[in-house]
């Protein structure tokens, strides 16, 4: 029998508990999950660069023991990254009906590009479906407590940049 194998793409700029929350209950889904990271944010306010954003999520599956989860970056349109991986599945999350409008015009245009590819769309855990990587960087630029938006590993990280932010502007 062939390996399943499906993506799960993203920004993650920063990696929130809801994504992480998707990442392992997907990989319990599926022989092979690749989790692919936007190599570029057209977030105005990105935070981290790819290969960070990269880093940081191949830290937290490691932690986390998932052995069949890959991290990789994306650089191309997702149906030819999925080609290329041999995935027949790309996951998306979605907790609001706003992420359904835009998730559901994606997955058409996507079809339309790949019909040999299908879209699954997953909740959060509902205790983190409010949780966005916005709402994580607006907390953390006043200083707020997003321990309970993010693991362990990506709040050091955000806190570390944050502080080379604010030494940047003080020595201007």
């Amino acid at each position: 029998m062939a390996e399943k194998t499906a993506v799960y793409p993203g920004t993650f700029d920063p990696m929130t508990r809801g994504h992480f929350d998707l990442i392992e209950r997907s990989s319990r889904l599926y022989d092979r999950l690749v989790v692919a990271v936007a190599a570029t944010s057209s977030k105005e306010r990105a935070m981290f660069t790819g290969d960070e954003r990269v880093e940081m999520i191949r830290e937290d599956v490691a932690r986390a023991g998932l052995a069949n989860v890959e991290v990789k970056k994306l650089d191309t349109l997702l149906v030819e990254f999925c080609r290329r991986e041999g995935a027949k599945v790309v996951i998306r999350g979605v907790r609001v009906y706003s992420d359904f409008e835009y998730e559901f015009q994606m997955a058409l245009t996507n079809r339309r590009m790949a019909p040999e590819i299908e879209t699954l769309f997953m909740m959060p855990s509902e205790s983190l479906a409010y949780v966005t990587a916005s709402t994580v960087r607006e907390v953390a630029s006043y200083g707020g407590d997003i321990s309970t938006f993010v693991t362990e590993a990506v709040g050091r990280r955000v806190a570390a940049c944050l502080a080379a932010k604010r030494e940047r502007e003080a020595g201007r």
